[in-house]
């Protein structure tokens, strides 16, 4: 069978993520032996026996059903126990660095029947669904995250927290709930963790206890480890859907109206610069990726961004990542290096994936200096806090500009903010599509053009409210709109949305 000791080979091919990552260490209820780097050591291919009733594979890339992220039997001791001694016996039977020429399907076939070999070699006694959940385990640990995959699989979650080995929380549906699923132990959750930081070249050890990465898909991954997390290492991962949100989706689930919408796509095509503000989870990177979907197919975009999440369908578009330093606290490359670094690569659109620090300064220089329809996402709970954050961070960064200036150069710089928020029930709502107007005296002058009123909330404690117009007949940016054709829209959608009776269910 291929992939077996034994077969011939002109030697170990890359190893592709998520394919054959580094080996977990050998399940045992007892402190154990770490288990060999594969391949290890030459060893014959078990004998013949009769094979156990072939199973149904599930290929890692295909999703699962909900319910199978939430086992409920619980896995004891016992069953470690015989994991790690089928294991150790898969290790010595199968020529791991072979399983890379396979695709996930074909490995986890492969994988399959070597387990069920060996549990009818070694007698094992189990039963038909404790023996499936072996060979899912055994497949997922070799393969890809190991308890972490059924989760993955789901396209209904919208984060994944692990607080230790034995406690993993899901956020669905705006509600966050526990799950029964487990690692073995803390050392299992600190390789899954390796494994997942080494693909994007990073590392999170004593040494450096925090790393961001991100997942093949684009899920924003954080890894604190101990000493800093207490209780073991604490796995944070914000999953991507498959399937790229637009606006049309964000109408549809009531998060802005259809003449809300327009005038957010009149905003993108207008190349207007772009503030997205909101609190944690509100949704910045989602309505970001909605905006860029307006950028026309012929602009140079480069975005910047810690870990790369931003899923552009442009052709032509640079995607720079920060750098954390080596073990020697050199070779850093942050954020404000990147921005600075765009000025010189002729962009036409920059793409922030979050300002948080002096890079704050360098993104209104690019937006003040012919590089309009800039965007970029920002934590703050109101636009007018989100434009006091960005003085903030400046003044953080070292500079010793008076207030005035910061603020012309705000004003300068800065078109609209667009405010995102999730509110107490869970859903998330755009609340304040607002102008950067100009300054009066030392004062920044908003106007609101779109907001986002509470009504009440239904009998189930969800919120009822309504987006409307503020009545603005021409905003800053109409003549913007006029240039690039978009005038009549705008106005349309501006007289439509000024209907009160707009209830968002």
């Amino acid at each position: 069978m291929f992939g077996r000791r034994g077969s011939s080979s002109s030697g170990a091919p890359e190893i592709r993520p998520g394919n054959v990552p580094e080996m977990p260490e050998a399940p045992a209820t007892a402190p154990a032996a770490p288990m060999p780097e594969a391949p290890v050591k030459q060893a014959p291919a078990p004998s013949p026996a009769p094979r156990a009733p072939a199973t149904p594979t599930v290929a890692v890339s295909v999703p699962a059903e909900p319910a199978a992220a939430s086992p409920s039997r619980k896995k004891t001791g016992e069953y470690y126990e015989t994991k790690a001694q089928i294991f150790n016996a898969l290790v010595e039977a199968i020529d791991l660095s072979q399983l890379a020429r396979l695709d996930a399907e074909d490995a986890r076939d492969e994988i399959r029947d070597v387990v069920n070999d060996i549990i009818a070699l070694k007698n094992v006694v189990m039963s038909i669904s404790e023996q499936e959940d072996l060979l899912e385990d055994i497949c997922n640990d070799v393969l890809g995250y190991g308890p972490l995959e059924p989760l993955l699989a789901r396209d209904d979650i919208a984060d994944i927290m692990v607080n230790g080995a034995h406690t993993v929380y899901i956020e669905t549906q705006g509600k966050v709930e526990p799950t029964s699923i487990a690692f073995r132990d803390n050392a299992q959750l600190m390789n899954i963790c390796q494994r997942i930081v080494s693909q994007v070249g990073r590392r999170v050890d004593d040494a450096s206890p925090i790393c961001d990465a991100r997942l093949p898909d684009g899920s924003r991954v954080n890894v604190i480890a101990p000493p800093l997390s207490l209780d073991g290492p604490a796995l944070t991962i914000r999953k991507f859907k498959r399937d790229k949100l637009t606006l049309d989706q964000l109408v549809k689930f009531n998060s802005i109206t259809p003449e809300g919408a327009t005038i957010l796509q009149v905003i993108g095509r207008s190349r207007c610069n772009v503030l997205i503000s909101g609190g944690t989870g509100s949704g910045k990177t989602t309505l970001l990726n909605c905006l860029t979907a307006y950028i026309e197919n012929t602009e140079r975009i480069i975005t910047c961004e810690d870990s790369a999440e931003l899923q552009l369908q442009q052709p032509h578009v640079v995607r720079l990542e920060t750098r954390p330093p080596n073990l020697e606290g050199e070779g850093e490359i942050t954020m404000r290096d990147l921005v600075k670094n765009c000025l010189r690569m002729r962009p036409e659109r920059i793409i922030v994936g979050e300002v948080r620090g002096p890079e704050a300064f360098d993104l209104l220089q690019a937006m003040n200096t012919g590089h309009d329809g800039s965007m970029g996402t920002l934590h703050a709970n109101s636009p007018r806090e989100a434009l006091s954050r960005l003085e903030s961070m400046i003044t953080m960064g070292g500079f010793s500009l008076p207030s005035r200036t910061l603020r012309e150069m705000i004003v300068a710089s800065i078109d609209v903010v667009v405010q995102a928020a999730r509110l107490r029930d869970g859903s998330r709502r755009i609340t304040h599509v607002t102008e950067v107007m100009g300054m009066e005296g030392d004062i920044i002058t908003t106007q609101d053009i779109f907001l986002y009123d509470i009504v009440g909330e239904d009998p189930n404690g969800m919120i009822i409210g309504r987006h409307r117009s503020t009545g603005i007949g021409r905003p800053k940016f109409w003549d913007r709109a006029r240039y690039f054709g978009e005038e009549s829209r705008l106005a349309e959608a501006l007289d439509a949305s000024e209907m009160p009776e707009y209830i968002a269910e």
